[in-house]
């Protein structure tokens, strides 16, 4: 098993207030949503960043957490630890049949919370994820962790989330303010709706102050969403 130590950092006290927030949202919607896949319509709208700081979020109030990057072709994860050269193996090779699942786990600095990171790109990311292991793997998880949570790639821009979609309890979707349109993310969501998957709620990220509050301003969409 690898073990990993993420980049130390201190969250202003409203974004870690809002990344509360959005974990309370998500134990609200009941304990049959475990593994929870999280996309948006393109790349950097912050997804990565956000179900990062949700499974710390998590780990912090004791839940045992897997976070799993399923963005084999532009992962940024591994970035996010002071460790790099302790990271050799990724899904991609457990998907692949070149490592087994024990080999691509890594353990981070808190007890309760572990990581797949993505590995090598693989010349058919889709089709990896739709495979058989991957299934296995995400039922050892259901028995291991209260919450899996999958780190997907853009929807709006390729199909892997769609393949992921139908092993999973449900979706978010990250949204960055003022750069994707209604009808973009409307097509992200009827995929993932398609695909037997609903969608627990949106996350409007990047919101600037002047519009009310913060940065990660973007909880009161996901309550709509979930109220609904």
């Amino acid at each position: 098993m690898q073990k990993v130590t993420f980049k130390p950092h201190e969250l202003p006290y409203q974004i870690n207030e809002e990344i509360k927030y959005l974990r309370a949202n998500i134990q609200f919607c009941g304990d049959d949503k475990k593994v929870i896949l999280f996309t948006s319509s393109v790349a950097s709208e912050g997804k990565s960043s956000i179900t990062l700081e949700l499974a710390k979020s998590m780990a912090q109030m004791g839940k045992r957490v897997l976070l799993i990057d399923t963005d084999l072709r532009r992962s940024n994860l591994k970035h996010q630890i002071t460790n790099r050269e302790n990271v050799k193996l990724g899904l991609s090779h457990y998907l692949s049949g070149m490592s087994n699942l024990d080999e691509v786990l890594a353990v981070t600095d808190s007890p309760v919370m572990y990581v797949v990171f993505a590995g090598p790109v693989p010349p058919n990311p889709a089709e990896l994820l739709a495979c058989k292991r991957m299934t296995a793997m995400l039922e050892w998880a259901r028995k291991q962790f209260d919450y899996i949570l999958v780190d997907s790639a853009p929807l709006g821009t390729v199909i892997d989330a769609a393949a992921l979609a139908p092993q999973c309890d449900g979706s978010a979707i990250v949204i960055e303010s003022a750069k994707i349109s209604r009808h973009t993310v409307q097509g992200v969501a009827q995929q993932l709706k398609d695909a037997g998957c609903p969608v627990l709620g949106v996350i409007l990220n990047k919101v600037e102050k002047a519009h009310g509050r913060s940065y990660y301003n973007h909880h009161y969409e996901y309550r709509k969403e979930y109220k609904k």
